[in-house]
C-alpha cells in the first residue's frame, strides 16, 4: 500500500466531515465552519493509494499542542496508517519547537491502547459529561525534556452508562439522533 501523509485542502472537507459523523461516538463534532477556519495549516490527512482514510486535527505548535481529533476509515484500521500520522505529527511538532502533545480520549475507546503504544503517558483521568457518563483520559507525550514530569497514570477503561439516556428516552424525552 501506498501511504503518504500531507496538510488537509478545502476539497478534503467533504470527506473529514464524513468521517467524523460515521465516528460521531468516538470523536468530537466540530462544524464545517470550524473545519473550514483550520485549512490549511491544522490539519493532516492520510491518502492510502490516493485514496483519504484518515486525519488528525490539531491545535498550535507553541507550547502544548492539543490533538483535538484523529481519525482512521475504519476498513483503514490496524494497518499502519494511524501510527505513520502520528509519527508524522510529532515529528512535525519537533521541528516546530513544540514541548508536548496532549488529547483526550473516552475512557471506553479502544484508542486509549493506540496511544499508549505510540509512547503518549495518560496523566489525569476526569468525569465525562452527563449524557454518557463515561471518563476522559487525558494523554500526552512529551517532546522536549519536562522540568516537571507528570505522573503516568493508568487509564480508565470505564464503560459508557446510559441509563440516564434510557430513563429519559423511556419517559418520551426528545433525543439527538446526530
Amino acid at each position: 500500500m501506498n501511504t503518504t501523509i500531507r496538510v488537509a485542502h478545502t476539497r478534503d472537507l467533504t470527506y473529514i466531515d464524513k468521517l467524523q459523523r460515521q465516528n460521531a461516538g468516538s470523536v468530537s463534532f466540530y462544524p464545517l465552519a470550524a473545519l473550514e477556519r483550520a485549512v490549511p495549516g491544522h490539519l493532516l490527512l492520510v491518502d492510502i493509494n490516493g485514496e483519504p482514510g484518515g486525519y488528525l486535527y490539531h491545535g498550535s505548535f507553541e507550547g502544548v499542542c492539543p490533538i483535538f481529533q484523529a481519525c482512521i476509515d475504519y476498513d483503514a484500521r490496524r494497518a499502519q496508517h494511524g501510527a505513520d500520522l502520528v509519527q508524522v505529527f510529532v515529528a512535525i511538532c519537533t521541528g516546530a519547537g513544540t514541548h508536548a502533545i496532549a488529547l483526550r480520549c473516552g475512557s471506553e475507546l479502544d484508542a486509549n491502547f493506540f496511544w499508549g503504544a505510540m509512547g503518549f503517558k495518560c496523566v489525569g483521568i476526569t468525569k465525562g459529561g452527563l449524557s454518557r457518563r463515561r471518563d476522559i483520559n487525558a494523554w500526552r507525550l512529551e517532546i522536549q525534556p519536562a522540568l516537571f514530569a507528570l505522573p503516568a497514570l493508568p487509564p480508565s477503561q470505564r464503560r459508557i452508562d446510559t441509563t440516564l439516556w434510557r430513563k429519559a428516552r423511556k419517559m418520551g424525552a426528545s433525543t439527538s439522533q446526530f
